[in-house]
């Protein structure tokens, strides 16, 4: 917003322009990866796995970037490897390491993470430990985990209180992150 403010176009950090032909994101992208970019491995992984912007689909490729990202402490891979293994996107179905890189992103913080958390939880029937996560995402500002709760209080396997609770917390958060910036920005469409 505040490049925007002063006139900058393109990426604030670089002073290059956002509209590159797909050869010279490809140069850019793979300068940050070659220096260990966490952040860049991971956006590599992610154009490897679903082909896009003249990069080939390449998923055993973009589990590899995926995972050197996590290990680089990317929670984005973390929670990307969580999809992947749970639902078996392009490898073997592994629901246990699937949660296993869930934990590691949620307990950085990703408010995703902690929501397929409770998902998972609950179709495995622990409801309360899905409760769980459920309420931290929805006090982190998580709508969808919200919802869950709300259902689950409809169908009576949490109280009025969890709800309660849950809908001050998303209030609170939702509150927090409201912003002259943030308004102004959505107004511009940045």
């Amino acid at each position: 917003m505040a490049a925007h403010r002063h006139g900058l176009r393109g990426c604030p950090f670089c002073r290059t322009s956002f509209r590159i032909d797909n050869e010279s994101e490809r140069a850019m992208i793979r300068e940050r990866v070659d220096k260990g970019d966490a952040a860049a491995i991971n956006h590599l992984a992610g154009r490897n796995f679903y082909g896009t912007f003249g990069f080939t689909k390449d998923v055993p490729r973009a589990i590899e970037l995926w995972t050197e990202a996590a290990e680089l402490g990317s929670i984005r891979a973390h929670h990307m490897l969580g999809v992947a293994y749970y639902n078996g996107d392009g490898v073997q179905e592994d629901k246990p390491r699937g949660i296993c890189h869930w934990q590691q992103a949620a307990m950085e913080g990703h408010v995703q993470s902690r929501q397929f958390l409770g998902i998972a939880q609950s179709y495995n029937g622990n409801y309360e430990l899905a409760l769980q996560h459920w309420m931290i995402s929805a006090k982190m500002g998580c709508e969808d985990s919200l919802n869950h709760i709300k259902k689950m209080f409809m169908e009576e396997r949490a109280t009025k209180a969890h709800y309660a609770e849950a809908l001050r917390g998303f209030g609170d958060a939702v509150e927090e992150m409201k912003s002259h910036q943030r308004e102004e920005a959505k107004r511009l469409g940045l």
